[in-house]
């Protein structure tokens, strides 16, 4: 019974991290179109804040999992959750400075922390129970996951998207008087939010220092990166990530921005059911808050549809081959596309928000089959299947370059392509029972 307790705190503690890192990731898309506006940057520019977070995963996985194996998942949990409110607290200067490198760096120090945890949670997941359970276990705690990312646009809509934003020209017109006011309610606007997360995660902290987890498996694993690179269909899963990770977060990013584009406020505001909807989560009047906010607000459903999904394909991957299931939703996501691409209002605007639904399994299929029938090289898989999360970093921004040259619509067919990819590898692995 007490070691049953002990199992569910710590189930719950480590559910809370992954919560948290799924709240964060998206909020971050949240500041995408302000710091377009802030810095005047372009579409590739702005995907670039993705490139600093993203490419966090790429540089430090490997890198994380040595430094486990040197101090312990405890300590690795905390070191990563105080690696985590370091970068928030630098949002605090970058904010003030209006200093957008310092930006991107506290985005790659975030994302640094965000790294050290997955790469200790998921095994710590896995082993608090029966191995028959590590899947559920696992499910569930990326379903709350999804809970986080679900409830991010909202919160960045309300607290960092609301107010009007002056371009570069209205700003310089200004008094010396009204330019230093306004500057620091934009400061106010970011540093706020993320004061709070850093104070939050240093709490968080503090309770796993205190906090009695369970003895892990040995921290160490048979096997090298070398005999890793040989198993084709790993490699291949690896591409599978890439492609999955960066187009989910190149569409989840630019979201705001396509429906700026779209001009889809006045059609919001002209539908009792749409504008019900964007001032029931804003808590106010659409007149009152600005055209990012009004829009922002509906991004929710992109990321609460993984949420959803991710209970169906639970399910679905029970009774169905799971290669089979990733074949069949890559083929929906890429019809849906063509759908947002084909049509305009709210048509192209629900179709390209139910993209996210059947998002959901991609991640935690493509990383079983490919890890699946690789012995005890599993450990040196996982390493290399969290570093392919690099694509979060690559494809925004290229998926930005396309867009400045032949807008939003063609763009999109550039994320097509990453579908396809996926499509193919579900379908390649439809044979494929996971053991």
């Amino acid at each position: 019974m007490t070691q049953q307790k002990s199992y569910r705190s710590s189930f719950i503690l480590l559910t809370t991290l992954f919560f948290l890192w799924g709240f964060i990731t998206v909020l971050v898309d949240s500041l995408i179109p302000r710091l377009r506006e802030l810095f005047t940057l372009s579409y590739f520019q702005a995907g670039m804040v993705q490139f600093a977070f993203f490419g966090a995963y790429f540089l430090l996985s490997i890198p994380a999992s040595y430094i486990l194996s040197k101090i312990g998942y405890k300590r690795g949990i905390i070191l990563g959750l105080f690696t985590m409110a370091l970068g928030c607290l630098l949002f605090y200067p970058a904010a003030s400075y209006r200093v957008f490198g310092v930006f991107m760096l506290a985005y790659f120090i975030l994302a640094g922390g965000m790294t050290i945890l997955q790469v200790a949670a998921n095994p710590y997941v896995a082993v608090l129970g029966s191995e028959d359970g590590a899947s559920s276990r696992l499910n569930l705690s990326q379903a709350f996951n999804s809970l986080g990312t679900a409830i991010a646009p909202a919160v960045g809509a309300l607290f960092i998207l609301s107010d009007k934003i002056k371009t570069t020209d209205e700003i310089a017109a200004l008094s010396e008087t009204a330019k230093a006011s306004y500057l620091a309610s934009e400061a106010s606007a970011v540093q706020k939010p993320f004061i709070g997360l850093a104070l939050f995660i240093m709490f968080i902290a503090g309770v796993f220092l205190f906090a009695k987890l369970p003895k892990l498996i040995s921290e160490t694993s048979e096997g090298s990166y070398s005999e890793a690179f040989k198993q084709k269909n790993l490699m291949l899963g690896v591409l599978g990530i890439f492609f999955y990770v960066g187009a989910e977060v190149a569409i989840g990013s630019y979201l705001v921005n396509y429906f700026l584009d779209m001009n889809l406020v006045e059609v919001i505001k002209e539908n009792g059911i749409m504008t019900t909807i964007a001032e029931g989560i804003l808590n106010s009047g659409l007149t009152d808050n600005d055209n990012k906010a009004i829009v922002g607000v509906f991004v929710t459903f992109y990321w609460s549809g993984a949420m959803i999904g991710r209970f169906v394909g639970s399910y679905l991957t029970k009774i169905m081959k799971p290669g089979k299931v990733l074949g069949v939703f890559a083929t929906i996501a890429i019809a849906l596309i063509v759908i947002s691409i084909s049509t305009s209002g709210l048509v192209s605007m629900w179709s390209i928000l139910a993209v996210g639904l059947f998002n959901s399994i991609m991640f935690p299929t493509i990383f079983t089959l490919a890890i699946d029938g690789i012995g005890d090289l599993k450990p040196k898989g996982s390493g290399l299947l969290c570093t392919a999360i690099v694509g979060g970093a690559l494809i925004p921004p290229l998926y930005g370059y396309f867009t400045d040259q032949i807008g939003f619509k063609s763009a999109l067919f550039f994320i097509i392509i990453c579908y396809a990819y996926i499509l193919w590898y579900g379908y390649n692995n439809s044979k494929k029972i996971i053991s």
